[in-house]
């Protein structure tokens, strides 16, 4: 194939979970021409672009059918049919998504254990198709259907939404893969990384598996759904929590993305945490009133980063054994950050006509029983000038 011409991919299952994913990103590949099949295409367009694929994504199939008998018809049929209409000139690369059920003994596992025969056959008989299998475990993220077949799904959809969900087995271990691992797999196959030689058939597993109980799971999913009212972030330290919570998010419904901070108001302005972790401390965000001080205060411990976003600003120090003031003006056209040190007692000072807006971080979670925040003037106070202790 030259530079300019374009491999063909078709997908089966296109409408799918996972096809819907493969199909987005393969249609940001160079020299790709894809061509979805879904349930809707004629047997006519099947059998045209199955003789005309390069590569086939085969992720068609049932999991879940009302009668037994469709596992063989669209497991086992649907893979039958593609083996049987592809070009016997130009046998194209196949790379099927099978299931970890394929191992057990029940109708779907053993529909696309049959299913992986199919495959291996045809590679066999013509000798110069290639095959890859993945055996995939229980894949979640982004548009998995809700109340269907996905625990992940459904737990976060119901959770998004304040209805119930069921644990029925909270010891239950799961294996879970994320959807765009899965679909990085398939995209692999397709820009010719790690593709098996002509006649081989390969089975494969697609990773990182993470294994999470039922119980865990679900614990887990309340605390992203709990943080809009707590503030407080579970970490997300590694790649599977990053995955979980933005799995959990995607379900949202569209008229909930937005939730409103508590507010706290005095002569100075106003005050709101944003958000807290025990693994970073927490932001917070004020609106201050021109002429207001904020601050005056050291702490022993805890290390703070001020930035201003909007007005103008001067914050001081000075050390708590005395000594000399020092100032740094800025304003919210600079975006510099200002470092608090311990042992330093500091403040910030709108000193600016309009209001002061200015984004906070705090290395812990403030504890009244433990606030580490001892008030002290950096400079002497004006008589009416407000106090923030």
């Amino acid at each position: 194939m030259s530079q300019s011409e374009k491999s063909v991919v078709v997908v089966t299952g296109a409408g799918g979970f996972i096809g819907r994913h493969v199909v987005d990103a393969l249609g940001r590949e160079d020299r790709v021409q894809v061509l979805a099949v879904t349930r809707a295409t004629s047997a006519a367009d099947r059998s045209d672009a199955f003789g005309r694929a390069d590569v086939v994504i085969h992720l068609a199939g049932v999991n879940r059918p009302q009668a037994e008998f469709e596992f063989e018809a669209e497991n086992v049929g649907a893979t039958r049919e593609l083996c049987e209409r592809t070009s016997r000139a130009k046998p194209p690369l196949i790379a099927y998504a099978s299931s970890t059920q394929a191992a057990l003994d029940n109708p779907y596992g053993r529909s696309k254990l049959r299913a992986e025969g199919v495959l291996k056959e045809w590679v066999d008989s013509n000798g110069r198709g290639r095959v890859v299998v993945f055996r995939l475990t229980n894949v979640f993220g982004k548009w998995c259907r809700p109340n269907y077949n996905s625990v992940v799904a459904t737990f976060c959809h119901n959770l998004a939404r304040d209805l119930p969900i069921t644990v029925t087995d909270e010891s239950r271990p799961m294996d879970l893969v994320h959807v765009d691992d899965v679909t990085a797999a398939f995209l692999a196959l397709v820009r010719g990384e790690a593709v098996p030689p002509a006649g081989a058939s390969e089975l494969r597993d697609v990773g990182p598996i993470h294994r999470i109980t039922l119980g865990k799971l679900a614990s887990t999913l309340r605390t992203f759904r709990a943080s809009r009212e707590s503030l407080v972030m579970p970490s997300l330290e590694g790649d599977w929590m990053r995955k979980l919570y933005g799995t959990y998010l995607s379900y949202l419904p569209q008229d909930g993305f937005g939730y409103d901070l508590q507010k706290k108001s005095d002569a100075r302005g106003v005050l709101a945490e944003f958000m807290k972790s025990e693994q970073f401390g927490q932001i917070f965000v004020s609106r201050t009133n021109p002429g207001v001080t904020r601050g005056n205060h050291f702490h022993h411990t805890k290390t703070e980063k001020f930035l201003v976003l909007e007005g103008q600003a001067l914050v001081r120090f000075r050390r708590i054994e005395g000594g000399d003031v020092v100032e740094y003006p800025v304003a919210g056209t600079d975006l510099r950050v200002i470092d608090i040190p311990p042992g330093w007692v500091h403040s910030i000072e709108n000193i600016g006509s309009r209001e002061l807006v200015t984004l906070f971080w705090a290395s812990e979670i403030f504890d009244p029983q433990r606030p580490d925040c001892t008030f002290a003037p950096v400079v002497s106070e004006s008589p009416n000038q407000p106090r923030l202790t």
